[in-house]
């Protein structure tokens, strides 16, 4: 239609330990918690909460901030099948969540050009 703007909302993700495309976009209102990826590894069975926020003290994982700080993000659940170690995204923006796809290179690119933008102001 001419002139109308259609509104999609991000569905909550479900207890699953396959992660739908369908959750994974970009957190447009969530902050990075750091620059490169985490590694870290995680036991088979057990049940994680990755932070999807950026404002947990303990990253990768949820400690319950989004609750306060970013009401409208809620982190992703996900049950490993094996012990592993994965590389965990800490720039929020990873298009597979919770597992790194490389966005954090957009975002330090993002950063530097902010940065030489300021020096010739």
């Amino acid at each position: 239609l001419k002139g109308s703007a259609l509104t999609f909302t991000r569905p909550r993700p479900a207890f699953s330990s396959l992660v739908s495309p369908w959750f994974c976009l970009p957190l447009q209102s969530s902050v990075p918690a750091a620059r490169l990826p985490y590694r870290v590894r995680v036991s088979a069975g057990k049940r994680y909460a990755w932070c999807a926020c950026g404002h947990s003290k303990k990253q990768p994982f949820c400690d319950g901030a989004h609750k306060s700080k970013a009401p409208g993000i809620s982190p992703v659940f996900f049950t490993p099948e094996k012990d592993k170690a994965f590389m965990f995204c800490a720039c929020k923006q990873t298009r597979n969540a919770p597992y790194c796809d490389g966005s954090h290179l957009k975002v330090i690119f993002r950063d530097v050009v902010k940065s030489v933008k300021g020096i010739f102001k």
